[in-house]
């Protein structure tokens, strides 16, 4: 059971085990893949729980993330995407994201490729990466398309 899983992910993390921090978990295991705002993760709540207060799901994804068991994508203007941890405690590595600037897609992918570049850091500097975070801009394959499709729409109204 989900519940259960997670109450051991909070004890585990020296955490009190709170009904709000278990909805908060529940909402996001419930949508696996997505992305979700706070705005998102308080209305699924909300539906289960009407009397729970936004600032109240805020406080919470705040702890969530400081102890590390949920993760958090920010993006420049900011806005943020959550999303559980899929990481132990002891790695630095974990799934990095792309974002569609056609539609705002985020997708995760789960290659890590610096592995290199933190050894040459390593050995250069002596620098030990502990963590990093990767976001890679550009347009999904149907963006991707119907730009090109345009392009090309485009180039036959010139001629």
């Amino acid at each position: 059971m989900e519940q259960e899983r997670f109450k051991t992910m909070l004890q585990e993390k020296g955490m009190r085990v709170t009904s709000q921090r278990l909805q908060v978990l529940e909402v996001i295991a419930a949508h696996p893949g997505e992305h979700l705002t706070v705005g998102a993760i308080y209305e699924f709540v909300k539906k289960q729980y009407p009397e729970i207060g936004l600032a109240t799901i805020y406080r919470t994804v705040q702890v969530l993330v400081d102890f590390h068991v949920i993760g958090r994508i920010s993006f420049g203007d900011g806005s943020s995407l959550y999303e559980l941890e899929d990481r132990e405690v002891d790695s630095h590595h974990h799934h990095h994201h792309t974002i569609c600037q056609g539609c705002g897609q985020v997708m995760s992918f789960e290659e890590d490729l610096l592995d290199h570049l933190e050894q040459v850091l390593y050995d250069a500097l002596g620098f030990v990466v502990t963590d990093h975070e990767v976001k890679l801009y550009g347009y999904c394959r149907t963006c991707a398309e119907a730009q090109k499709q345009n392009k090309e729409k485009n180039m036959e109204e010139l001629v």
